[in-house]
């Protein structure tokens, strides 16, 4: 195995690389390997200057991941950054690739930062509900303002190697090799033609004026946050403690703040969930992630809010869209749509007049399957039935060339199936997606053996759109709709035991979800497939008292927001805020008697329930690891910041969560009949996480 740091010394010069593939991350044995060589360096009288440079793609992008959540090693990444920022010779960082949250603290450390043409640079920390812990809070304000260094690690968004210039954030540009412009000034400054500051001696340009950076602190102070963003107030506080404290106590003041937020359940979900998100993709076999597949047209058999969705998202993502409508009313209609979501694109600012103009260019309509004949990829978007999709599929195979991939949207058919009809093995996948597409972040996709033609399309579609992929075993169907299915279950039978709608929307509301399960189900309707079809494991049967509200609802005409009533009422063609209905307030009194569930009762059964449904599809085989449940949830809007409900279930606690299983269980409802895996868990000391190693 190479070793991760390799050591050069020549004309006074040591030359420092790190080669830690793919990404030089700073785990322990480069952190290591950085350590000894800066202390040969320094011992040797011969050197004058340091680079410190990056072999591979990239400057490091930050921490090792496999290293999140577990104690640290040393050297720690705070140790070795005050080992370089102490250092007694010039330090020269040769950035290149991406500098990102460790990788750019280890920058800001050095004297001198020289980037290369199309570097980016940032501390995304607060994505993590982090803050930069090895230095990031007290060295870039101190370099370049606290306003721009809050902006920074506020935002968490990276900047260009040419903005960073701009900020003083990097000291020069290289014009050409990056290698060639380093070398020449370190040999400038060892040949005495060039003197260079070590970073100790550095004029701190960022605080010239103490009374401007208080005034931007205080400013910073009170922007309104959510009451989960701890990290921000945080990051505040250091920036602030940048300015008032010796630089010694600033450290410790930062290291302090960042372990007290690495123990938040907020920060264990944030890294919960960025781990999740990185795991899917060895849903995927390897070849099929590694594909450089380049897709340039794609063709839409199917027009509706998924067909016409999916086709607006490709626009937006400047993919040429081929939409083919088997009749030309059903066309029209389609066009239509695609035209409504472009324009609400435009609205909002997403895009403006010339970006809505040239999608638009790129739409191609056309009527009859032959039109797909063309495309790199084939989408088939038909109403969920499976005699029109085998209909639908048999005619794409007979008119797409051999090798092309078909990817067909359904949460119902068997995955298998559609892959019979669709006669070309290897060749086609399904997806699942949650509606509303322009939303989707996440596609679950299914495909019979390797499938590697497929995959590898659906992969090259989803970079160009924006999703992560999460395969799942094609015999037992998609996670979504079930997760979709169980929270319903769950906020049904709290109506069920004496809640009402408004009531049970507004406590998972607080909890996190940005819309009650029953606001929810206005707005999708009560004719959606999701609630028309519902999915639930073998024995489990709807809550009967909700079961009689919906048929009452039908039966009266209350279908959803768009027809202006469903559990709440509307203003006309379901414009306005929802209100309180007091004729189904009256109706479930006739159903059952009023109680209310105090406590956070109703969060806390909800919960309770789908964890509990998440367990029992572990033991079926639905999902590979319990992570994947938290990704398909956070798809379907669950709070990022609460990591997803098997994360939830962890914090709870599975003892008390596995308790009140129990004991809603007794009256004999299925849905609450704890899967074995709870007691499993609990009696060897374990948790959900601990299944999502390996």
């Amino acid at each position: 195995m190479t070793e991760p740091v390799g050591y050069e010394a020549a004309e006074g010069v040591a030359t420092i690389i790190m080669d830690n593939p793919p990404l030089n991350a700073l785990g322990q044995g480069l952190r290591a390997g950085l350590a000894v060589a800066f202390d040969r360096a320094m011992a040797d009288p011969e050197v004058k200057v340091l680079v410190l440079a990056a072999a591979g793609r990239s400057w490091p992008v930050g921490a090792d991941i496999r290293e999140f959540g577990k104690p640290p090693l040393a050297p720690t990444l705070p140790d070795l950054c005050n080992q370089i920022a102490g250092a007694a010779k010039p330090v020269i960082a040769a950035l290149h690739g991406t500098a990102l949250g460790g990788g750019l603290e280890l920058a800001l450390s050095c004297a001198l930062r020289v980037a290369a043409g199309g570097t980016m640079l940032g501390l995304p920390e607060v994505t993590l509900g982090l803050l930069p812990g090895a230095g990031g809070t007290q060295r870039l304000p101190r370099l370049v303002g606290v306003e721009a260094a809050l902006e920074m690690m506020l935002g968490g968004a990276p900047v260009t190697a040419e903005r960073a210039r701009e900020l003083g954030l990097v000291d020069r540009l290289a014009e050409g090799d990056l290698d060639a412009a380093v070398g020449a000034i370190a040999r400038a400054h060892a040949g005495g033609r060039l003197s260079l500051p070590v970073a100790g001696r550095r004029r701190m340009t960022g605080m010239t004026d103490p009374g401007a950076y208080l005034n931007a602190i205080a400013e910073a102070r009170a922007r309104r946050r959510e009451a989960h963003d701890l990290a921000a107030g945080r990051i505040i506080d250091c920036a602030e403690a940048a300015l008032l404290l010796p630089p010694a106590q600033g450290l410790i003041f930062e290291r302090t703040a960042f372990q007290d937020l690495a123990a938040t359940p907020v920060a264990r979900a944030l890294r919960h969930a960025f781990l999740a998100e990185r795991g899917a993709a060895h849903s995927l076999p390897a070849a099929a992630r590694k594909a450089d597949l380049a897709l340039r047209r794609i063709a839409l058999v199917g027009g509706g809010p998924l067909g016409a969705g999916i086709a607006s998202a490709a626009l937006t993502a400047g993919l040429e869209v081929t939409m083919v409508g088997r009749e030309p009313p059903g066309l029209a209609a389609a066009l239509s749509r695609i035209a409504r979501l472009q324009d609400g694109a435009l609205a909002r600012g997403a895009i403006d007049a010339d970006r809505r103009k040239a999608d638009w260019d790129r739409l191609r309509a056309a009527v009859g399957i032959a039109a797909v004949a063309d495309a790199d990829l084939v989408v088939e978007a038909v109403p969920d039935e499976m005699a029109q999709k085998d209909e639908v599929l048999r005619t794409i195979h007979s008119v797409l060339p051999e090798g092309r991939a078909i990817l067909s949207v359904s949460c119902r058919l068997s995955p298998a199936a559609l892959a019979a009809a669709a006669r070309r093995p290897g060749c086609h996948a399904t997806l699942w997606l949650p509606e509303p597409v322009s939303r989707a972040a996440l596609a679950e996709i299914a495909a019979p053996g390797e499938a590697l033609a497929a995959l590898q399309a659906a992969q090259a579609l989803a970079g160009r759109l924006g999703w992560r992929l999460l395969r799942l075993d094609p015999d037992k169907g998609f996670h979504g709709r079930r997760l979709w299915t169980a929270l319903q279950d769950g906020a049904d039978r709290c109506l069920s035991a004496g809640a009402l709608p408004d009531e049970v929307d507004r406590a998972m509301r607080a909890w996190g979800l940005p819309q009650g399960p029953y606001e929810r189900a206005d707005v999708y309707g009560a004719d959606h497939v999701l609630y028309a079809r519902p999915e639930r494991r073998a024995g489990v049967l709807a809550d009967a008292l909700s079961e009689t509200l919906r048929i009452w609802l039908r039966a009266e005409g209350r279908l959803g927001r768009a027809l202006g009533r469903g559990y709440y009422l509307y203003g006309p063609d379901g414009a306005g805020a929802s209100r309180s209905d007091p004729a189904l307030v009256e109706q479930l009194g006739h159903l059952r008697a009023r109680r209310g569930l105090g406590g956070g009762a109703i969060p806390l059964r909800i919960i309770a329930g789908l964890a509990n449904d998440g367990a029992w599809a572990l033991a079926e085989g639905r999902v590979r690891r319990p992570a994947d449940i938290d990704l398909v949830a956070m798809a379907q809007r669950f709070p990022r910041w609460r990591g997803g409900v098997m994360q939830v279930a962890d914090e709870i606690g599975l003892l008390p969560l596995r308790n009140l299983l129990v004991s809603l269980a007794q009256g004999g409802d299925a849905f609450w009949q704890p899967a074995p895996l709870w007691d499993d868990l609990i009696r060897n000391g374990r948790h959900f996480a601990d299944l999502n190693q390996g």
